[in-house]
């Protein structure tokens, strides 16, 4: 069955009715929301019913904010390539506004889960609310579940020993730069994703031409400088990254820059996909171009050495391609 991406639920695909359903936001996608996957997958397969998941974009927070604000771990693409990467049939994206918001728990429940998917089954995080007011509970989801005749699977929260897993503390970890810590939340190596825009080539003139991905302004990544692994076209590649302001030059508005290793050809307007893997260093105004240069030969080094011994670190990870197993 071809993977399916959702965005008009109004046009829900015959052939999925009937589905079992993971919803939540899902920013991030990692290890606590592994275990609402695993549920609605483990149902679906025992009764021979597609399993997708239901998410939201824009993420709520955003809505009901003066402005956006969130560090969005996973963009809508990402969120989907990942779900994809997990086995699912298809994500559904719905468009999350203050119409929607204003619905009330029965109405989503009736008009979407009912009417529109005729699902077989529910599985939600144990902090899972919805509907006006957020009234919709997982005790509310359960009676309505019992009186529409699907099953709701309620998961706990995922600890890892120290708290539970959550979007929350991987943006924390990514912020503070502790790479393997956000990735071992995740459960795979987190990436950016985006589309590959012209510089000023002075990676170029410098001997290091780069790969340049303008991020979202609301990136809370930590700036400096990363080891990497770049996907490109299905090709995974060895790299070495900054992210920034580049305070040597114009300290201008921050920009995700990869020199991709043993790379030759043009790749603007390409799409790319970066895993970091390590932080080496934070950013830093050098006294000369030589003394740039210096320590870019030297993150080079550091960045290879930490790849030489990099991989997947589940299963789940090495279906995105970056790594083997």
């Amino acid at each position: 069955m071809a993977f399916s991406l959702i965005e008009d639920i109004s046009q829900f695909p015959a052939h999925l009715r009937g589905a079992t359903i993971a919803i939540g936001n899902f920013d991030g996608c990692h290890r606590g929301h592994q275990a609402v996957f695993n549920a609605a997958k483990e149902k679906a397969q025992r009764e021979g019913k597609p399993a997708l998941v239901l998410t939201f974009e824009p993420h709520p927070r955003d809505v009901f904010a003066p402005k956006p604000f969130m560090f969005r771990l996973t963009e809508r693409d990402q969120k989907a390539r990942l779900v994809k990467a997990l086995g699912f049939d298809g994500i559904i994206v719905m468009p999350f506004d203050k119409e929607l918001a204003g619905k009330t728990a029965e109405e989503f429940v009736s008009d979407f889960l009912v009417d529109s998917i005729d699902v077989s089954a529910v599985a939600v995080g144990a902090d899972f609310h919805f509907g006006k007011a957020r009234a919709g509970t997982p005790e509310f989801l359960k009676n309505a579940g019992a009186q529409h005749g699907f099953d709701v699977k309620i998961c706990g929260m995922l600890d890892d020993g120290e708290e539970p897993v959550s979007s929350s503390r991987v943006r924390d970890a990514l912020r503070e730069g502790d790479v393997p810590a956000a990735n071992a939340l995740l459960g795979y190596h987190f990436f950016i994703a985006g589309e590959v825009s012209h510089g000023d080539k002075r990676g170029r003139e410098l001997g290091y031409p780069t790969a340049n991905i303008v991020l979202s302004p609301f990136e809370g990544l930590q700036h400096g400088i990363y080891a990497v692994k770049v996907l490109h076209k299905g090709q995974a590649y060895d790299g070495v990254a900054s992210y920034g302001r580049r305070p040597m030059f114009d300290n201008g508005k921050a920009l995700f820059e990869t020199h991709i290793f043993d790379f030759k050809g043009e790749i603007y307007g390409d799409k790319l996909e970066v895993a970091i893997t390590k932080y080496l260093r934070g950013e830093k105004k050098f006294d000369g171009v030589d003394d740039l240069i210096a320590a870019m030969d030297q993150d080079s080094i550091e960045a290879k050495e930490n790849l030489a011994s990099e991989k997947a670190i589940s299963d789940f990870d090495a279906q995105l391609g970056f790594f083997k197993h």
